[in-house]
Protein backbone atom coordinates (compact mmCIF):
# COMPACT_ATOMS: atom_id res chain seq x y z
CA UNK A 1 0.00 0.00 0.00
CA UNK A 2 1.35 3.64 -0.62
CA UNK A 3 2.50 5.11 2.64
CA UNK A 4 -0.22 8.07 3.76
CA UNK A 5 2.52 11.12 2.13
CA UNK A 6 3.22 9.26 -0.73
CA UNK A 7 -0.44 7.97 -1.36
CA UNK A 8 -1.60 11.86 -1.11
CA UNK A 9 0.63 13.15 -3.22
CA UNK A 10 -0.19 10.31 -5.57
CA UNK A 11 -4.11 10.78 -5.80
CA UNK A 12 -3.62 14.54 -6.25
CA UNK A 13 -1.28 13.88 -9.70
CA UNK A 14 -3.61 11.49 -10.81
CA UNK A 15 -6.87 13.63 -9.63
CA UNK A 16 -5.50 16.41 -11.47
CA UNK A 17 -4.43 15.06 -14.30
CA UNK A 18 -7.38 15.72 -16.21
CA UNK A 19 -6.37 19.51 -16.34
CA UNK A 20 -3.37 18.98 -17.75
CA UNK A 21 -3.05 15.38 -19.92
CA UNK A 22 -4.61 16.28 -23.27
CA UNK A 23 -7.62 14.28 -23.91
CA UNK A 24 -6.76 13.62 -26.93
CA UNK A 25 -3.85 11.22 -25.44
CA UNK A 26 -5.71 9.58 -23.15
CA UNK A 27 -7.78 8.37 -26.49
CA UNK A 28 -4.87 7.06 -27.42
CA UNK A 29 -3.71 4.67 -24.16
CA UNK A 30 -4.60 0.96 -24.29
CA UNK A 31 -8.63 0.65 -24.25
CA UNK A 32 -8.03 -2.34 -21.93
CA UNK A 33 -7.32 0.52 -19.45
CA UNK A 34 -10.72 1.44 -18.27
CA UNK A 35 -11.44 5.01 -17.04
CA UNK A 36 -13.19 5.82 -13.90
CA UNK A 37 -14.25 8.63 -12.94
CA UNK A 38 -14.81 9.33 -9.05
CA UNK A 39 -16.59 12.38 -7.24
CA UNK A 40 -16.69 12.51 -3.70
CA UNK A 41 -17.58 15.29 -1.42
CA UNK A 42 -13.98 15.15 0.81
CA UNK A 43 -11.19 16.58 0.01
CA UNK A 44 -7.56 15.05 -0.61
CA UNK A 45 -6.16 16.40 2.38
CA UNK A 46 -8.88 14.80 4.64
CA UNK A 47 -8.35 11.77 6.10
CA UNK A 48 -12.10 10.41 5.27
CA UNK A 49 -11.21 10.84 1.64
CA UNK A 50 -8.11 8.69 1.53
CA UNK A 51 -9.61 6.19 3.33
CA UNK A 52 -12.22 6.00 1.01
CA UNK A 53 -10.30 6.05 -2.08
CA UNK A 54 -8.09 3.25 -0.53
CA UNK A 55 -10.96 1.38 0.11
CA UNK A 56 -12.50 1.76 -3.01
CA UNK A 57 -9.10 0.60 -4.87
CA UNK A 58 -8.39 -2.26 -2.60
CA UNK A 59 -11.71 -3.71 -3.00
CA UNK A 60 -11.21 -3.17 -7.06
CA UNK A 61 -7.73 -5.26 -6.49
CA UNK A 62 -9.02 -7.96 -4.83
CA UNK A 63 -11.63 -8.30 -8.09
CA UNK A 64 -8.69 -7.94 -10.66
CA UNK A 65 -8.38 -4.11 -10.98
CA UNK A 66 -4.80 -2.14 -10.36
CA UNK A 67 -4.47 1.07 -10.52
CA UNK A 68 -2.37 1.81 -13.25
CA UNK A 69 -2.41 -1.24 -14.95
CA UNK A 70 -5.77 -2.48 -16.27
CA UNK A 71 -7.62 0.94 -14.45
CA UNK A 72 -7.67 4.40 -14.43
CA UNK A 73 -9.42 6.75 -11.56
CA UNK A 74 -9.41 10.36 -12.18
CA UNK A 75 -10.67 11.68 -8.45
CA UNK A 76 -12.90 15.09 -8.38
CA UNK A 77 -12.63 16.12 -4.42
CA UNK A 78 -14.61 18.80 -2.94
CA UNK A 79 -18.63 18.33 -4.53
CA UNK A 80 -20.43 19.31 -2.09
CA UNK A 81 -23.07 21.71 -4.20
CA UNK A 82 -24.68 20.85 -7.36
CA UNK A 83 -22.44 23.73 -8.77
CA UNK A 84 -19.24 21.92 -8.12
CA UNK A 85 -20.52 18.88 -9.10
CA UNK A 86 -21.96 20.13 -12.58
CA UNK A 87 -18.22 21.14 -13.29
CA UNK A 88 -16.61 17.73 -12.11
CA UNK A 89 -19.14 16.02 -14.39
CA UNK A 90 -17.74 18.30 -17.22
CA UNK A 91 -14.61 17.76 -16.70
CA UNK A 92 -14.54 13.79 -16.19
CA UNK A 93 -16.81 13.60 -19.02
CA UNK A 94 -13.86 14.75 -21.27
CA UNK A 95 -12.11 11.94 -20.82
CA UNK A 96 -15.12 9.44 -22.02
CA UNK A 97 -15.03 7.52 -18.69
CA UNK A 98 -16.00 4.04 -18.72
CA UNK A 99 -18.16 4.48 -15.41
CA UNK A 100 -18.82 7.29 -12.94
CA UNK A 101 -18.75 7.02 -9.19
CA UNK A 102 -20.53 9.46 -7.18
CA UNK A 103 -20.90 10.49 -2.96
CA UNK A 104 -23.01 12.41 -2.57
CA UNK A 105 -26.75 14.06 -3.53
CA UNK A 106 -25.24 17.06 -5.37
CA UNK A 107 -22.58 14.67 -7.33
CA UNK A 108 -25.34 12.47 -8.40
CA UNK A 109 -27.37 14.55 -9.28
CA UNK A 110 -25.03 16.94 -11.48
CA UNK A 111 -23.82 13.20 -12.97
CA UNK A 112 -27.71 12.26 -14.05
CA UNK A 113 -28.02 15.76 -15.50
CA UNK A 114 -24.84 15.19 -17.70
CA UNK A 115 -25.28 11.85 -18.85
CA UNK A 116 -27.82 9.24 -19.21
CA UNK A 117 -25.50 6.92 -21.33
CA UNK A 118 -22.23 6.46 -19.08
CA UNK A 119 -23.20 3.93 -16.09
CA UNK A 120 -23.08 5.56 -12.75
CA UNK A 121 -22.22 4.07 -9.00
CA UNK A 122 -23.43 5.83 -6.36
CA UNK A 123 -22.33 5.71 -2.65
CA UNK A 124 -23.26 7.96 0.14
CA UNK A 125 -27.17 9.22 -0.99
CA UNK A 126 -30.15 8.67 1.39
CA UNK A 127 -33.92 8.53 0.41
CA UNK A 128 -32.96 7.30 -3.78
CA UNK A 129 -36.05 6.71 -4.50
CA UNK A 130 -38.13 9.19 -3.00
CA UNK A 131 -35.80 12.00 -4.44
CA UNK A 132 -36.32 10.84 -7.92
CA UNK A 133 -33.00 9.36 -8.55
CA UNK A 134 -33.65 5.67 -9.07
CA UNK A 135 -36.98 3.88 -10.47
CA UNK A 136 -37.16 1.44 -7.23
CA UNK A 137 -34.73 -0.54 -5.03
CA UNK A 138 -34.88 -3.89 -6.80
CA UNK A 139 -35.09 -2.50 -10.59
CA UNK A 140 -33.19 1.29 -10.24
CA UNK A 141 -33.50 1.59 -14.31
CA UNK A 142 -31.22 3.95 -16.18
CA UNK A 143 -28.21 4.06 -15.77
CA UNK A 144 -27.68 4.80 -12.07
CA UNK A 145 -27.07 1.72 -9.47
CA UNK A 146 -25.68 2.25 -5.91
CA UNK A 147 -25.29 1.50 -2.31
CA UNK A 148 -27.63 4.08 -0.60
CA UNK A 149 -26.96 5.70 2.92
CA UNK A 150 -29.10 4.94 5.66
CA UNK A 151 -32.55 5.80 6.14
CA UNK A 152 -34.51 8.65 7.80
CA UNK A 153 -35.65 6.98 10.52
CA UNK A 154 -31.88 7.09 12.00
CA UNK A 155 -33.36 10.01 13.14
CA UNK A 156 -35.15 8.90 15.94
CA UNK A 157 -32.53 6.52 17.16
CA UNK A 158 -30.22 9.19 17.57
CA UNK A 159 -32.73 10.93 19.87
CA UNK A 160 -32.74 7.43 22.06
CA UNK A 161 -29.25 7.32 22.28
CA UNK A 162 -28.77 11.01 23.37
CA UNK A 163 -31.35 10.32 26.27
CA UNK A 164 -29.69 7.25 27.13
CA UNK A 165 -25.97 9.35 27.22
CA UNK A 166 -27.01 12.40 28.24
CA UNK A 167 -30.11 12.14 30.15
CA UNK A 168 -30.53 16.23 31.71
CA UNK A 169 -31.18 17.14 27.68
CA UNK A 170 -33.95 18.74 27.38
CA UNK A 171 -33.28 20.55 23.65
CA UNK A 172 -31.56 19.61 20.35
CA UNK A 173 -30.76 21.05 17.65
CA UNK A 174 -30.42 19.86 14.10
CA UNK A 175 -27.74 21.95 12.52
CA UNK A 176 -28.41 22.01 8.32
CA UNK A 177 -28.33 23.35 4.88
CA UNK A 178 -32.28 23.49 4.24
CA UNK A 179 -31.37 23.18 0.36
CA UNK A 180 -30.80 19.52 1.38
CA UNK A 181 -34.01 17.71 1.18
CA UNK A 182 -32.68 14.19 3.12
CA UNK A 183 -31.71 16.14 5.73
CA UNK A 184 -34.83 17.55 6.42
CA UNK A 185 -36.42 13.95 6.78
CA UNK A 186 -33.73 13.27 9.45
CA UNK A 187 -34.61 16.28 11.29
CA UNK A 188 -38.25 15.25 10.89
CA UNK A 189 -37.61 11.78 12.41
CA UNK A 190 -36.04 13.63 15.17
CA UNK A 191 -38.20 16.00 15.79
CA UNK A 192 -41.10 13.10 16.33
CA UNK A 193 -38.91 11.30 18.44
CA UNK A 194 -38.50 14.15 20.55
CA UNK A 195 -41.96 14.65 21.21
CA UNK A 196 -41.74 11.06 22.34
CA UNK A 197 -38.61 11.69 24.78
CA UNK A 198 -39.82 14.98 25.64
CA UNK A 199 -36.68 16.72 24.23
CA UNK A 200 -37.80 19.71 21.99
CA UNK A 201 -35.97 19.40 18.86
CA UNK A 202 -35.85 22.41 16.52
CA UNK A 203 -33.72 23.33 13.22
CA UNK A 204 -30.99 25.30 12.71
CA UNK A 205 -30.69 26.27 9.48
CA UNK A 206 -27.22 27.21 7.65
CA UNK A 207 -25.69 28.71 4.64
CA UNK A 208 -22.24 29.50 5.08
CA UNK A 209 -19.17 29.73 7.90
CA UNK A 210 -20.96 32.64 9.94
CA UNK A 211 -24.38 30.99 10.02
CA UNK A 212 -22.83 27.92 11.05
CA UNK A 213 -20.82 30.03 13.83
CA UNK A 214 -24.10 32.03 14.92
CA UNK A 215 -25.88 28.69 15.25
CA UNK A 216 -23.32 26.79 17.58
CA UNK A 217 -22.77 29.45 19.30
CA UNK A 218 -26.24 30.10 20.03
CA UNK A 219 -26.72 26.17 20.75
CA UNK A 220 -23.41 26.74 23.29
CA UNK A 221 -25.39 29.48 25.56
CA UNK A 222 -28.21 27.02 26.03
CA UNK A 223 -27.87 24.93 29.34
CA UNK A 224 -29.31 21.54 28.72
CA UNK A 225 -28.86 21.31 24.83
CA UNK A 226 -27.06 19.58 22.11
CA UNK A 227 -26.40 19.66 19.00
CA UNK A 228 -27.32 17.35 16.00
CA UNK A 229 -25.41 16.93 12.81
CA UNK A 230 -27.47 14.34 9.93
CA UNK A 231 -25.74 13.43 6.87
CA UNK A 232 -25.15 16.11 4.00
CA UNK A 233 -22.71 16.89 1.82
CA UNK A 234 -22.57 20.79 3.40
CA UNK A 235 -21.37 20.28 6.72
CA UNK A 236 -18.80 18.26 6.64
CA UNK A 237 -16.83 20.92 4.27
CA UNK A 238 -16.67 22.63 7.39
CA UNK A 239 -16.18 19.94 9.58
CA UNK A 240 -12.67 21.52 11.17
CA UNK A 241 -14.67 25.06 12.54
CA UNK A 242 -17.57 22.82 13.76
CA UNK A 243 -15.65 20.64 15.57
CA UNK A 244 -13.66 23.18 17.29
CA UNK A 245 -17.00 25.47 18.01
CA UNK A 246 -18.36 22.25 19.57
CA UNK A 247 -15.09 22.05 21.58
CA UNK A 248 -15.27 25.39 22.90
CA UNK A 249 -18.80 25.80 24.09
CA UNK A 250 -18.89 21.62 25.29
CA UNK A 251 -21.84 20.62 23.52
CA UNK A 252 -22.56 17.03 23.35
CA UNK A 253 -22.92 16.63 19.66
CA UNK A 254 -24.73 13.32 17.68
CA UNK A 255 -23.86 12.50 14.54
CA UNK A 256 -23.36 9.54 11.78
CA UNK A 257 -19.99 10.70 10.79
CA UNK A 258 -17.51 8.45 12.89
CA UNK A 259 -14.42 10.93 11.67
CA UNK A 260 -16.63 13.80 13.92
CA UNK A 261 -16.04 11.54 17.18
CA UNK A 262 -12.52 10.42 16.07
CA UNK A 263 -11.61 14.41 15.92
CA UNK A 264 -13.55 15.40 19.25
CA UNK A 265 -17.74 15.15 19.26
CA UNK A 266 -19.38 12.77 21.63
CA UNK A 267 -21.37 10.03 19.73
CA UNK A 268 -22.22 8.73 16.36
CA UNK A 269 -23.91 6.21 15.09
CA UNK A 270 -24.44 5.29 11.28
CA UNK A 271 -23.37 2.70 8.49
CA UNK A 272 -20.02 1.55 8.49
CA UNK A 273 -18.29 4.16 6.11
CA UNK A 274 -16.13 1.77 4.23
CA UNK A 275 -18.10 -1.07 3.59
CA UNK A 276 -20.48 0.67 1.22
CA UNK A 277 -17.14 1.79 -0.64
CA UNK A 278 -15.99 -1.39 -0.70
CA UNK A 279 -19.07 -2.87 -2.09
CA UNK A 280 -19.33 -0.46 -4.34
CA UNK A 281 -16.25 -1.84 -6.45
CA UNK A 282 -18.17 -5.26 -6.61
CA UNK A 283 -20.78 -3.15 -9.05
CA UNK A 284 -18.44 -1.46 -10.38
CA UNK A 285 -16.01 -4.96 -11.58
CA UNK A 286 -19.71 -6.48 -12.84
CA UNK A 287 -20.93 -3.21 -14.98
CA UNK A 288 -17.14 -3.09 -16.43
CA UNK A 289 -17.75 -6.62 -17.62
CA UNK A 290 -20.76 -5.91 -19.18
CA UNK A 291 -23.70 -6.06 -16.75
CA UNK A 292 -26.71 -3.80 -16.83
CA UNK A 293 -26.80 -0.76 -13.83
CA UNK A 294 -30.45 -0.83 -14.20
CA UNK A 295 -30.93 -4.69 -13.67
CA UNK A 296 -28.49 -4.43 -10.09
CA UNK A 297 -30.32 -3.62 -6.93
CA UNK A 298 -29.40 -0.46 -5.09
CA UNK A 299 -28.82 -1.83 -1.50
CA UNK A 300 -29.11 -0.65 2.00
CA UNK A 301 -26.85 -0.51 4.68
CA UNK A 302 -25.77 -3.62 5.99
CA UNK A 303 -23.15 -2.53 9.28
CA UNK A 304 -24.10 0.12 11.66
CA UNK A 305 -21.64 1.34 13.90
CA UNK A 306 -22.44 2.71 17.69
CA UNK A 307 -18.90 5.16 18.23
CA UNK A 308 -18.42 6.81 21.37
CA UNK A 309 -15.46 9.73 22.61
CA UNK A 310 -15.00 8.92 26.48
CA UNK A 311 -12.29 11.97 26.65
CA UNK A 312 -15.04 14.21 25.44
CA UNK A 313 -17.59 12.10 27.67
CA UNK A 314 -15.53 13.15 30.57
CA UNK A 315 -14.85 16.41 29.41
CA UNK A 316 -18.55 17.42 29.44
CA UNK A 317 -18.95 15.00 33.06
CA UNK A 318 -20.94 12.42 31.37
CA UNK A 319 -21.09 8.96 32.41
CA UNK A 320 -21.90 6.39 30.18
CA UNK A 321 -23.96 3.41 31.09
CA UNK A 322 -22.45 0.41 31.47
CA UNK A 323 -25.22 -1.40 29.35
CA UNK A 324 -24.22 1.04 26.47
CA UNK A 325 -20.80 0.66 26.24
CA UNK A 326 -21.61 -2.86 25.91
CA UNK A 327 -23.65 -2.53 22.61
CA UNK A 328 -20.54 0.25 21.43
CA UNK A 329 -18.94 -1.28 18.33
CA UNK A 330 -15.95 1.67 19.37
CA UNK A 331 -14.50 3.75 22.09
CA UNK A 332 -12.25 6.46 21.25
CA UNK A 333 -10.15 7.05 24.06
Amino acid sequence: MIGRLRRREFIRLLGGAAATWPVAARAQQDRRVRWIGALTVYTDSEKDGLERATAFEEGLAALGWNVGRNVAIDYRWAVTDIEKGRSAVRQVLRLSPDLILVNGGPALTAAQQATRTVPIVFTGVSEPVDRGFIASLARPGGNTTGFANMESTVGGKWLELFKEIVPGAVRLRVVFNPASSFAKAFFRSAETAGDKLSIQVSAAHVHDLPEIEAAVSAIGREPGTGLILPPDGFTPAYGRQILSLIGRYGIPTITSNRSFVVDGALVSYGPNVLDPIRRAATYVDRILKGENPAELPVQNPTKYDLVINLKTAKALGLEIPPSLLARVDEVIE
